[in-house]
């Protein structure tokens, strides 16, 4: 099963594949099978779908049980049921079938226009009657309210057939010299004629009047088509009760509202062909318009196309398959094409399973059509001198260029580039180079920023990979990870190797560092060859790396105190430099200007000032609960509750302490006086 896309439409070729011929045995057949994979993944959706030469007309019954096409040779009608997906019947007719039309249900009412004038009559046993007309019939429509058949062709009358009564009634004279097709409107029932002079005649079947005239050959003409003759009537279709589209020899299609003389939209296939077939699709409001080369799907509102469909074979018919997305054709070949389109609509009940096979393709998608054709655009036809085959059978038109056979692709390639085995041969040696490249070292490319940091990343993810189990999930890193993408950009965050909390937290770090720095410095080195471009023999990696292994928690220790005494004696020199550097420095006077209303009192109480101000809101509230003037208190509810006292000033301090001694003076005079008044007391009493 072929699947072509076009616009995101996905088109699935049921009928693609070889076909096994008739005469072989059943066991030839399932030998055939297992050995031809591509006989094997064919789908045959009804059994022996085809024709012995051509196709000519295809139709679905209206209870879509019973599929009927014609071809030759001989002159055959075959009917295939869809219940079985198998033939039920075919007969043989005696000339070729220009069209039909099934008048039951079912199969068992068809009538059959031929060639030779002849019109004839089939019931479900068989053949039930034959009779002519006065002139080659090219078309016919049956009334259904009067069991009217009405028959054109190269004529100017329109001959009725009354199948009631059984005889032909007077016929419609026209003005057309002839006319090509006809239809009958499902609704009024309208009869509208198309004819040779591009122009559609409607009639009224009650009054047998005409009512309406159409000259759609001079709406056809456009300023961008271009067209060789007169444009002729090729095809007509209702549309409900007010819409018909006709198609027209030259390849446009025109869609009228019957209240209008001007067509609302005109589409042209822009090859030129005559329109053979229009359907139409209400679920989208598509329509699907045919010529012998294209099938074409477009919006019956914009005119913009929905996708289309070319067929390996000419087109003689289309019949859309009701309330589906199944669309069958009637080819210039034996086998009658088959296609099935998901976005039209789902796949009719008898074959329900190619829903879910449609599904699991699209899944697991497979290479599409034109595996076997190299797509050139016409610089490249140019340049490979094939610019002459444009128009013939060996390029087929696809968008902006053309699809050929990929075998006389590489045959003119070969003759116009016969030096490409040389490129060819230039490339091998180059990914054979670029292969012995890659078994080198390979660079690691650090950041500039933190380079040994990175390093000591990339060791430790390398170290994880190899001791990780296989159900552990892998971590990120930080050198990938975008929130630490800074620190390894921005100098600011370099790392000070040297600082005091750097060398207590590492105390390793000056072995490490000194096998780190070993290693940037090989890689430097790695990407000045890189860019000289000098191929050098590679060298072995140092032993010192291998035999060096991790200090245990003793060596650890003596590493911490090693650092923390060389911290202290890098502190001592510190001192020593500064002291020395404070003895060399001359003091000189400096003058400073007091504000108006402010008293000058010491140097130390500014200096106290700045001090305290310089400290953290924690510890000046320790130092104000020290000295009395805060304190803090836990509440009931769990919170802190503050009690702040106000500085005093000196000479607030100066009075409060003369109080203070007054009121100690008056109290001990109170106290002596008290004493005197007792001694007296007791004096009296002795006397």
């Amino acid at each position: 099963m072929q699947v072509s896309s076009l616009n995101e439409v996905k088109i699935y070729s049921l009928s693609a594949g070889r076909s096994l011929p008739e005469w072989l045995s059943d066991r030839k057949k399932r030998a055939l099978q297992k050995k031809d994979v591509d006989i094997r993944r064919r789908i045959e959706l009804i059994q022996d779908f085809e024709m012995p030469t051509v196709s000519t007309k295809i139709k679905v019954s209206r209870d879509g049980q019973y599929i009927m096409a014609v071809g030759t040779y001989k002159p055959r009608v075959r009917c295939f049921d869809t219940y079985q997906l198998s033939q039920k019947f075919e007969r043989c007719l005696d000339s070729e079938v220009v069209t039909f039309e099934i008048l039951s249900d079912d199969y068992s009412k068809i009538v059959f226009l031929q060639c030779g004038r002849f019109v004839e009559f089939h019931s479900q046993h068989g053949h039930y009657y034959k009779t002519r007309i006065p002139k080659f019939g090219r078309d016919f429509s049956y009334h259904y309210p009067s069991c009217d058949l009405y028959f054109v062709g190269a004529s100017s009358e329109v001959y009725r057939l009354n199948l009631e009564q059984g005889r032909f009634l007077n016929s419609l004279q026209t003005d057309a010299a002839e006319s090509n097709v006809c239809d009958i409107n499902p609704v009024h029932f309208l009869f509208a004629m198309g004819t040779a002079e591009g122009k559609v005649e409607c009639w009224d079947p009650r009054t047998r009047n005409r009512v309406g005239l159409l000259d759609c050959a001079l709406s056809s003409v456009t300023a961008d088509t271009e067209i060789d003759g007169l444009p002729s009537v090729s095809a007509l279709k209702f549309d409900g009760a007010l819409n018909m589209a006709v198609g027209t020899s030259t390849g446009q299609v025109l869609l009228y509202d019957l209240r209008s003389s001007n067509p609302l939209i005109v589409k042209d296939h822009h090859y030129g062909l005559p329109i053979k077939s229009i359907q139409f699709q209400h679920q989208l409001d598509l329509i699907i318009s045919a010529d012998s080369r294209i099938i074409k799907m477009w919006n019956k509102d914009t005119g913009k196309i929905f996708t289309s469909l070319e067929p390996e074979y000419e087109i003689n018919d289309v019949c859309l398959y009701p309330n589906s997305g199944m669309l069958m054709t009637a080819n210039e070949a034996p086998k009658m094409s088959i296609y099935y389109i998901p976005v039209l609509g789902p796949a009719p009940k008898w074959c329900s399973f190619l829903d879910n096979l449609t599904e699991e393709l699209e899944e697991n998608p497979e290479s599409t059509v034109y595996d076997d054709y190299k797509f050139v655009t016409r610089q490249d036809l140019e340049n490979l001198g094939l610019a002459h085959l444009i128009g013939s059978s060996l390029l087929r038109a696809y968008m902006h260029g053309f699809f050929m056979d990929i075998r006389l692709y590489h045959k003119a390639k070969m003759m116009a580039n016969p030096f490409a085995y040389e490129e060819y041969r230039r490339e091998k040696i180059r990914q054979k180079i670029e292969e012995t490249r890659a078994q080198r070292v390979q660079l690691k490319k650090l950041p500039k920023v933190n380079k040994e940091l990175a390093l000591k990343l990339i060791e430790e993810e390398e170290e994880q990979q190899i001791t990780r189990k296989r159900k552990q999930k892998n971590l990120p890193s930080l050198l990938k990870d975008d929130r630490f993408k800074v620190m390894f950009e921005n100098p600011d965050f370099q790392v000070d190797e040297q600082s005091e909390e750097f060398r207590l937290l590492n105390p390793l770090v000056s072995k490490i560092s000194e096998k780190r720095k070993r290693k940037l410095k090989i890689l430097e080195e790695l990407e000045a060859q890189e860019q000289e471009e000098e191929e050098e023999p590679e060298g072995k990696a140092s032993d010192a790396e291998s035999s060096e292994s991790s200090d245990d928690e003793k060596g650890w220790v003596e590493e911490v105190r090693k650092q923390r005494k060389l911290l202290r004696q890098e502190e001592k020199v510190k001192r020593q430099e500064r002291f020395k550097e404070d003895q060399q420095t001359l003091l000189k006077p400096q003058f400073f200007e007091i504000k108006e209303g402010e008293e000058f009192r010491s140097f130390k109480d500014s200096a106290k000032k700045q001090k305290l101000m310089k400290k953290t809101l924690g510890d000046r509230l320790k130092l104000e609960e020290k000295l009395g003037t805060l304190n803090v208190s836990d509440t009931t509810v769990g919170s802190k509750q503050a009690t702040f006292k106000l500085k005093k000033s000196e000479q607030q301090k100066k009075q409060q302490e003369a109080e203070r001694q007054h009121r100690q003076e008056r109290k001990t005079l109170r106290r002596s006086a008290s004493h005197l008044k007792s001694r007296r007391g007791r004096g009296q009493l002795f006397h």
